[in-house]
């Protein structure tokens, strides 16, 4: 307890915690639970706030894990399923003394049974949990299993793959495959890519939005690890003359991954994408997403009413498809009757009916669209609208009295409304049907372990100027092992909300241009991407450099 309290202490001191979530995580806990982990689990402190004030608290020094020059031989000496169970990873040896790094240096059992095991005095430095599960599985297992699969598939064999190699369990490949996988979880990576090249084949993860290189596999190793994928994703594994789609459903570290798989031929054969969904982390709710409390309140707005169409609007990957998932979820009640009709169905939701379009057969978002209006729903959601057909059936179901929710490619809320003009539909029912577009980016948020305050640059002082903010300072990262030194970690949505009104209407009637709709709306008090990304910026959450990757400056 004595620990425990000194540790809540040494937290509230740094400033850190406040005293009444202390008392919130004191009262969470379970019995033989820590409380450093209770205050990890509720959000209130970052693994690496807990480790610096751990070594303040023991005297222990913290390691970054991150590039860390470890000697490979130490392997032996530590075996696999000890580091992974106790949470150790072995730094390096001098003299009679083993260096290793641990999550928890008060686990004086390991350090016994290290000590016994291996005849070295240990030395203990403090890491944080991701930083050795993410070694565990870089330099334990994929390492492993990098020596087995070049033994076992020589360099000569680049032909033809044996089915028995790539579906057993304990094959080299399917190791190798489900370590890609569970690492790419891990570093909470979106995508994946295996590109083949010339001479080698590169395994790329996008990581908040931003592809890096993992690893480079030799060129014959190309063949086994494409027949592998398509085996899970139930691909056809003598064609690779035609792109093919396909899923996986995976369990990574006691949690769903549901994985669409996308292979596409190119000069040097098969690319291929695997898009990572990890079903526990969807966002599920409103309140989450980074509105701000205008667009909140608006957007609440928008869904609570029983009809219109609401467009949420943006490229591919600026999280549309959570937006609309957590606008569901806040709307699913058992009142109401909500149905969907999605290409592919993402994140299966309770208590809502998804339909799943398949262009194959003829099942098209206007065929499955017509089929749910005769299902009595009051809430549709229709994954894109990509066509003028499915535009105008979206609009009839509006007007008929249906609240729409859908996803449009424009580049922001206001070109959204010449976007569905210039699809063939009539501005008259544009303008009667449409209640709200929201237009979206996904910028990447200044990481908190390394985060720091620094005055704005001259150019940066004058693009806030110019829209009329005031910034004395902005909040950058340095670079750590947490955020693998880009300065980033996690993403945060900034939005554009253009909601609806009368005068509006009438304007889209008579065909106003968009600078005239624009300055009605900068009248109406509508925030821009560019300014809510900039408030963002003010608020310490992300870096002026992100908000000009994504928005334009009008």
């Amino acid at each position: 307890m004595q620990t425990r309290k000194r540790l809540g202490d040494l937290l509230i001191g740094a400033n850190i915690i406040s005293e009444e979530q202390l008392q919130q995580a004191l009262q969470e806990k379970s019995e033989g639970q820590k409380l450093g982990d209770v205050l990890l689990q509720m959000g209130f402190i970052t693994e690496q706030q807990l480790v610096e004030v751990l070594e303040f608290q023991l005297g222990i020094p913290h390691v970054s894990l991150y590039r860390y020059p470890f000697d490979p031989n130490l392997t032996n000496l530590v075996p696999k399923s000890f580091a992974k169970r106790n949470l150790i990873v072995p730094l390096k040896k001098e003299g009679e003394k083993l260096y290793v790094a641990m999550a928890d240096p008060m686990d004086f059992y390991s350090i016994d049974d290290l000590r016994l095991s291996t005849g070295f005095q240990i030395e203990t430095a403090i890491a944080t949990k991701d930083d050795i599960l993410r070694a565990i599985t870089k330099y334990y297992e994929i390492d492993e299993s990098m020596k087995e699969i070049m033994s076992t598939y020589d360099k000569t064999e680049e032909g033809e793959v044996e089915e028995e190699g790539i579906t057993e369990d304990d094959s080299p490949v399917v190791k190798l495959v489900n370590q890609i996988l569970q690492n790419a979880s891990q570093q909470r990576a979106s995508d994946i890519h295996i590109d083949p090249q010339e001479t080698q084949v590169l395994i790329r993860y996008r990581v908040d939005g931003v592809l890096k290189t993992e690893r480079i596999l030799p060129k014959h190793l190309q063949n086994v690890l494409t027949a592998r994928i398509k085996i899970m994703a139930n691909l056809d594994i003598t064609e690779a003359r035609i792109p093919q789609d396909g899923r996986i459903k995976i369990h990574v570290d006691f949690h769903h991954v549901d994985i669409r798989v996308s292979t596409l031929p190119t000069v040097y054969g098969e690319k291929i994408v695997l898009r990572l969904l990890d079903l526990g982390s969807a966002l599920n709710d409103v309140k989450k997403i980074g509105f701000n409390q205008l667009n909140y309140k608006r957007f609440l707005n928008l869904i609570e009413r029983p009809t219109g169409i609401v467009l949420i609007t943006g490229p591919t990957g600026s999280g549309k498809s959570s937006t609309l998932y957590a606008a569901l979820n806040y709307l699913n009640t058992e009142e109401v009757n909500i149905i969907t009709v999605e290409d592919p169905v993402e994140y299966q939701l309770e208590g809502i009916n998804q339909v799943h379009v398949n262009t194959t057969i003829g099942m098209t978002f206007a065929k499955g669209l017509r089929a749910i209006l005769r299902q009595d729903p009051n809430i549709i959601m229709v994954g894109e609208i990509r066509d003028q057909e499915t535009a105008e059936i979206a609009i009839r179901a509006s007007l008929t009295g249906h609240l729409v929710l859908s996803t449009i490619h424009t580049n922001d809320s206001i070109s959204t409304l010449t976007r569905l003009i210039d699809m063939g539909i009539e501005p008259f029912l544009v303008a009667s049907s449409l209640t709200g577009v929201i237009s979206q980016r996904l910028v990447r948020k200044v990481c908190i372990d390394c985060k720091a305050e620094v005055p704005p640059s001259k150019s940066e002082n004058e693009i806030f100027r110019k829209r009329g903010i005031t910034i004395e300072r902005i909040v950058r990262g340095k670079g750590c092992g947490t955020c693998n030194m880009t300065g980033y970690k996690g993403r945060l949505a900034i939005h554009e909300l253009l909601a609806i009104d009368d005068k509006m209407k009438r304007m889209i009637m008579n065909h106003e241009s968009v600078s005239n709709i624009r300055e009605y709306a900068t009248k109406n008090r509508m925030i821009f991407l560019i300014d809510d990304g900039l408030l963002k910026v003010k608020q310490g959450l992300t870096t002026t450099e992100e908000i000009l990757r994504v928005a334009i400056d009008e």
